[in-house]
């Protein structure tokens, strides 16, 4: 059974005992971790320096103040026993109580592999032993008692399990489709509701639908859905993704499998990726592996060692082109260095996008390109930052009674940014030579033009027509911001639980739905008045924190 961890502190502290601690402390280790699981509670917080000292002994030279919640404790604690069990491979003849496989706990509780394999996802430790030059799952007597303890309805709930009957079939069939219907829920959902009323397992129901919906497609109970999602349809799975709405929720909207909603997701992100224009200056050094790490390493410090020397701001710019001065700027080899760099990683996001088919493309491989031209866009930045004195200085000499000194600035800094992406560092030029150059060019063509456009359509009534601008907003850019901030809340709505998502749309109105007061929404929901504004505090709280990671303004909440 593979389970990634939660968490990759203990993963780590387990890959560590692996490589330095002998077997006797590693058999040690997993007697200590698993009396530390059985104490660990799901709602409190634990320090790892807590738990690293419970499960080797040993505490950390220096304080920690990494966290972890109990729940994720548990379940990476129950993978820390399982791996590093594995590397001991202990003869289970030397286990200090009794051990049973996985088809002794399926005899004595008279369930099949399949519900023993699902108890150990949902808490049941297991280990690894040498039986018979094997090795295999096993568990201890004690950690199968403390399990079945634990979830002895679950467990009895298995127990009870018998072939199913014809009319018992019948009556999951009966409920399925009505509640299908009436709820438009999903498969597990259903499964788990009509396993509750029928004394049976979700897995058992699960299969006797899924079933029944193969061996009769033209009455199926959840038609299956593999004809291709049209281009709209993908677009709004992508658009509502990237607004905040979990794959959990839109494999349930759209009727696909997790895996297929992944797949869309993908294969759209790759095409946008691919459609992002990408420019660079080639070097021979890029084609040489070994000059990978020197490209790649830090920027060098002057040669003389000394920090670049703080040039004081002319008098009379504002805080914000003021403040551009104390950027330090770049000495020839820094320069040079930052360049290629840039270059260097545009170009090894490139080698990649070459290779990437839409179709087939791997979030790994995404998320590998898109880290390459989020790096390369950062060093492109860094050169920016310290040439945009460059601009105001020239800027300042172009300004004349009929321009605008801030319009030129603006104007310039685009010049600079795309001097940047064309200047090649190969050829030993000093950079400011070359963006002044751009700069000063940009300005010899739009002054002209911008002096010709005032003067040809002067009407000798400027004051008047600026006195009477209309200052309202424009309706349309109002309804598509409306729209767009509309769909947002609509994505993040999808990442509360139920009742925080009623609360917030009744609230705010939201879905064509009237807007209720804390009284009305407490009749409906059976609980008091400042219940529910409590709740409505706990869904604002995480819509401002799903806002503030999406990088969404939403001044209603």
């Amino acid at each position: 059974m593979s389970q990634p961890y939660r968490h990759p502190a203990l993963r780590q502290l387990m890959e560590q005992q692996t490589r330095s601690a002998t077997r006797e402390r590693r058999l040690e280790q997993l007697d200590r971790a698993e009396r530390l699981l059985a104490e660990i509670e799901g709602g409190k917080v634990y320090p790892f320096e807590f738990l690293c000292y419970r499960i080797t002994g040993y505490r950390a030279d220096s304080s920690s103040l990494l966290t972890i919640s109990g729940r994720d404790v548990r379940h990476d604690l129950r993978l820390y026993v399982e791996d590093l069990s594995r590397t001991v491979g202990q003869p289970v003849d030397e286990a200090t109580e009794p051990v049973l496989t996985v088809e002794d706990v399926s005899r004595r509780y008279r369930v099949s592999t399949r519900t023993v394999n699902r108890w150990r996802r949902q808490g049941l430790v297991a280990r690894h032993f040498r039986v018979e030059g094997r090795i295999k799952v096993g568990f201890l007597e004690s950690s199968l008692d403390r399990f079945v303890s634990e979830h002895r309805e679950q467990v009895d709930r298995g127990t009870r399990f018998s072939q199913l009957s014809d009319a018992e079939r019948d009556e999951i069939i009966r409920r399925a489709r009505r509640m299908a219907a009436v709820r438009q829920a999903s498969l597990a959902e259903i499964a788990r509701r009509i396993a509750r009323k029928m004394s049976r397992s979700p897995e058992t129901i699960r299969m006797t639908l899924k079933t029944y919906d193969r061996e009769h497609p033209d009455r199926a109970i959840f038609p299956s859905s593999t004809g291709p999602l049209d281009t709209e349809a993908r677009a709004q799975i992508y658009r509502k993704f990237r607004t905040g709405t979990s794959v959990e929720v839109l494999a349930k909207q759209y009727g696909r499998t997790r895996s297929s909603i992944y797949r869309v997701l993908n294969e759209l992100r790759a095409e946008r990726l691919l459609e992002t224009k990408l420019e660079y200056m080639h070097n021979e050094s890029f084609d040489d592996p070994k000059a990978a790490a020197e490209i790649l390493a830090e920027m060098p410090v002057p040669a003389d060692g000394k920090a670049p020397r703080k040039v004081k701001a002319p008098k009379g710019l504002p805080p914000y082109l003021a403040s551009l001065y104390e950027v330090p700027l770049l000495s020839r080899e820094q320069e040079a260095h930052l360049f290629r760099k840039m270059n260097f990683l545009k170009y090894k996001a490139h080698l990649r996008r070459e290779k990437l088919d839409p179709h087939k493309a791997k979030t790994a491989e995404l998320d590998e390109i898109d880290r390459l031209q989020d790096e390369a866009l950062a060093v492109k930045n860094q050169i920016i930052r310290a040439n945009l004195r460059l601009v105001v200085s020239i800027a300042k000499r172009h300004v004349g009674p009929s321009n605008n000194f801030f319009e030129l600035v603006s104007d310039g800094n685009m010049s600079l940014i795309r001097a940047v992406e064309k200047f090649d560092y190969a050829r030993g030029n000093k950079f400011s030579t070359y963006a002044s150059w751009a700069i000063m060019k940009n300005f010899a063509r739009t002054i002209p033009e911008e002096n010709y456009r005032r003067d040809r359509f002067v009407t000798g009534h400027e004051e008047m027509f600026e006195s009477a601008a209309d200052g309202r907003i424009d309706e349309h850019e109002y309804e598509v911001a409306h729209r767009r901030n509309v769909e947002a809340v609509q994505g993040m709505l999808g990442r509360l639980d139920d009742r925080e998502r009623r609360i917030m749309i009744s609230r705010y109105g939201l879905d064509g739905t009237r807007e209720m007061t804390l009284e009305q929404l407490g009749r409906e929901l059976g609980i008091t008045k400042e219940r529910v504004r409590q709740i409505e505090s706990r869904a604002q709280e995480k819509l401002r924190r799903i806002a503030v990671e999406e990088r969404m303004e939403l001044p209603m909440f």
